[in-house]
């Protein structure tokens, strides 16, 4: 959408979290909250973003890097008004204004559009976004006029006995009109108890200057969710949870125990993918079709083929090919790039390394550091020797190479095309095409050795 700029509320200390990190930082499925909420931001069309941060400042803005996004301080937290008027020259008149909180990451942009839909329709000049609950105790309250349009917010604590038997609520979710906003933000005072700046005062304002403002009555309520404590972080978790994984299930992915499964939101899975319990995955992940994916493993920041089976194992920042076996208990490490029809066995780790199609690393391995070519054979014990106390030196093992078991490569060191390397060897030096290298002591049998040590030793 056109016009759309949105202010993020975020300067909050949020003590009842019991935490040296700021409140928004806390992570719902591995990513903070305030992440959350500017995605959403972003993906109703705002087309920038003002984060109002506050209690550690620096930390805050260092653990936001998008693109489209800026700052502005509220030292002194003196209320939701005070913190919008920190933003300053951020709000234009000619465009329209999101308020948004960084503590309620549930919040879906299908909402914010509605929003801004019904906000721009009615040509209001503010709208607020409230929701109906069972039990509005505590809760600001919308009170509207017999027609049904909206009146005022009303406090808790201020409203009279009728009022408190409404149900709709004020989520604290509003779009004003840039200049509305401004005109209201500028007639604003703090005469009450708090000595605060209240947001929902700039409504009557806006009224009373015979501005329109409206109420957009949300379908589910649990958008609004506010984390405040530890308790409602998890309880939140547990609500992204379902949406994320009923999501995927509808998409055509199978969850064997949803329930024991951890999908992060911008993580992709292609249709009949199975994923089996206890499995997390997190960042920016994507999976193919056709994959099994654990029990209990994880993967963040993967790009998976399809047709791979991920067993029971680990990785990191890296890309397999498809029709791949990764598993069990095997290590992917960032920056590894392993292509297709490849067999990562049992305790074989990988970190920093390409992997050729249909080369087999089947157990008890180490392959760090390396360009493997396609078809190679890694035999069990099979050691990548990629550092010699000061620098990292890489190891390259060309097309068709058969590596045996307890084999070390010692890098920088290069195996070339169709070489074997008999078992047990160290190889310290260039392996040349085709040949069998073979680097160890020749076997020697003692006679007598036994019977001499028992002597001595009697």
């Amino acid at each position: 959408m056109e016009n759309l700029k949105a202010v993020i509320l975020a300067a909050g200390e949020g003590t009842r979290m019991k935490s040296k990190m700021p409140k928004v930082l806390h992570e719902v499925l591995n990513k903070t909250m305030i992440d959350y909420v500017i995605d959403t931001a972003k993906s109703c069309g705002a087309e920038e973003v003002c984060v109002v941060v506050g209690h550690k400042a620096d930390e805050v803005k260092a653990a936001i890097e998008k693109d489209g996004v800026s700052f502005a301080l509220q030292s002194q937290q003196k209320g939701t008004g005070h913190a919008v008027m920190m933003v300053g020259d951020f709000i234009e008149e000619d465009k329209d204004i999101l308020i948004l909180y960084g503590d309620t990451p549930l919040i879906q942009g299908e909402t914010l559009e509605k929003l801004v839909e019904r906000h721009r329709n009615d040509n209001f000049g503010a709208t607020v976004i409230s929701a109906t609950v069972e039990n509005p105790e505590g809760y600001g309250r919308i009170v509207r006029n017999n027609n049904g349009d909206f009146l005022k917010i009303v406090e808790h604590k201020d409203a009279s006995s009728e009022e408190r038997l409404i149900k709709e609520i004020n989520t604290g979710i509003y779009i004003f009109k840039g200049g509305d906003l401004k005109a209201s933000l500028a007639k604003l005072d703090n005469h009450n108890v708090q000595g605060e700046y209240y947001l929902t005062d700039c409504l009557e304002l806006i009224l009373k200057d015979g501005g329109k403002v409206g109420a957009v009555i949300a379908e589910d309520d649990k958008e609004f969710f506010g984390v405040n404590s530890r308790v409602q972080l998890a309880e939140a978790t547990k609500i992204m949870k379902n949406r994320i994984n009923n999501g995927h299930m509808v998409n055509g992915v199978t969850l064997v125990d949803p329930e024991n499964t951890y999908i992060g939101a911008d993580v992709k899975i292609g249709m009949d993918t199975v994923i089996l319990p206890g499995c997390v995955l997190e960042g920016n992940t994507v999976i193919g079709e056709d994959c099994k994916i654990g029990p209990n493993s994880r993967m963040t920041d993967m790009v998976i083929g399809s047709g791979v089976t991920f067993q029971s194992s680990t990785g990191l920042e890296s890309e397999i090919g498809n029709n791949t076996t990764v598993g069990p208990f095997a290590y992917i490490r960032p920056n590894c790039k392993i292509g297709s029809n490849v067999k990562v066995g049992d305790f074989v780790e990988v970190k920093n390394s390409t992997v050729g199609n249909g080369t087999k690393i089947p157990h008890l391995a180490y392959i760090g550091d390396t360009d493997a070519g396609e078809k190679v054979n890694f035999g069990c014990g099979s050691i990548m020797v990629n550092y010699d106390g000061q620098k990292k030196h890489r190891t390259i093992v060309e097309d068709n190479v058969f590596v045996g078991c307890n084999v070390n490569l010692v890098a920088p060191v290069t195996v070339k095309a169709g070489a074997y390397i008999a078992a047990g060897s160290t190889i310290t030096r260039d392996v040349p095409e085709d040949v069998l290298a073979v680097a160890r002591a020749r076997q020697q049998v003692i006679e007598g050795w036994k019977k001499k040590k028992m002597e001595k030793e009697s």
